[in-house]
């Protein structure tokens, strides 16, 4: 059983986050059940080492202590999901968050078209990121300028696929498995996936199974990680 020093010390814990937990909540939940079953101090160090949104699931890195400093060099590794497509529907934020806002239609789509389109997003792409998302633009997030109703100009970023591979058609359903870089928005890909055939198309389910070498099959979900934690005598 882990003491507060080895804590202190530095863990790398893998979490399964919860659907519609942030990651933030994820991480304040399991610092504050170390501070208070194992009496470590209110300004112990812990963090996350890649953000999950709050409707995808899955593997979520979190350092404390000294392995804090480790962080960045986690951020850095690639990252492997899985999830659904909807196709023939986009939203504002390329996901469930918001409204459907326009239907396609999606006769001329056949697996044959899906499976080619995948080829267009192997390697290097250019992606831009959704107007729902934490960047900062002139100092102020994304999704803060799309709940004002603002419009911003968002500048494309490099990212890469290293794998994509679809898993199950079942119209407008499409599964999916990707491998990639750091930085890539999955519900960008979703959108622009959509609109490559012709159509639209968007995330409906995400979760993160691997972080490099980190599989989710290996984490514990939070409220399990509390449980375990024995009060410090």
């Amino acid at each position: 059983m882990k003491t507060a020093e080895d804590f202190q010390n530095g863990q790398i814990l893998l979490i399964d986050k919860p659907l519609k937990w942030s990651s933030f909540q994820a991480v304040n939940k399991l610092k504050y059940a170390l501070i208070n079953k194992l009496g470590l101090p209110k300004k112990f160090k812990i963090g996350h080492a890649g953000t999950l949104d709050p409707l995808a699931t899955g593997l979520l890195l979190v350092c404390t202590g000294k392995f804090t400093k480790r962080i960045t060099e986690l951020q850095g590794q690639a990252k492997e999901y899985t999830g659904t497509f909807f196709i023939g529907a986009t939203t504002p934020s390329y996901d469930l968050e918001t409204e459907v806002d326009q239907i396609f239609a999606t006769n001329h789509i056949d697996e044959a078209l899906i499976r080619q389109t995948v080829k267009q997003f192997l390697g290097e792409i250019d992606q831009k990121p959704p107007i729902f998302s934490a960047i900062k633009k002139n100092g102020v997030r994304l999704y803060e300028h799309a709940r004002a109703g603002e419009t911003v100009e968002i500048a494309t970023r490099k990212t890469t696929i290293h794998e994509f591979e679809i898993t199950r058609i079942a119209l407008p359903e499409i599964d999916f498995r990707v491998v990639c870089s750091k930085g890539t928005y999955i519900r960008s890909l979703a959108f622009d996936f959509g609109r490559a055939m012709q159509a639209g198309s968007h995330l409906t389910v995400l979760r993160r199974t691997k972080i490099g070498d980190y599989d989710v099959a290996d984490a514990i979900d939070v409220e399990l990680f509390e449980q375990s934690l024995n009060p410090q005598l």
